[in-house]
């Protein structure tokens, strides 16, 4: 099996998205978890350390015959993104899983269910 990762900027994910559709491949997982990313808008610690702040890696997982490519992506827990139902309907389930269970919030998703996909006693329990 022959398998790559991506680095993709958010803004692309779309394009991308239906790139590997129009090239044949089929979508096989979208995950998340969180992350933390360097603070544009903090200086280097005295010890040379990075301020940091929370964000989401989402790694959106592409299969066709024997090969796998995967986009990942990395946004600020402040961030939204655009979701890739236009180009792969099946898409839906994992991005309001990501909404529900982690607080990634979700542009134009074709079917959200707004926040009601799994009933937890706690809202976006893998957040913090």
């Amino acid at each position: 099996m022959n398998m790559k990762i991506r680095d993709v900027d958010a803004n692309l994910i779309l394009d991308e998205s239906h790139q590997m559709q129009h090239e044949g491949y089929r979508l096989m997982q979208i995950c998340a978890t969180r992350a933390e990313i360097p603070d544009p808008s903090a200086a280097a610690g005295e010890g040379g350390e990075t301020a940091t702040i929370p964000a989401y890696e989402i790694i959106y997982t592409f299969g066709m015959g024997l090969l796998m490519e995967n986009l990942k992506v990395t946004i600020p827990q402040t961030q939204s993104i655009i979701s890739i139902t236009s180009a792969y309907p099946c898409a839906f389930l994992y991005e309001n899983e990501m909404h529900d269970l982690f607080g990634v919030e979700i542009r134009m998703i074709n079917l959200d269910y707004r926040g009601t996909l799994y009933r937890t006693s706690v809202k976006a329990p893998f957040k913090d």
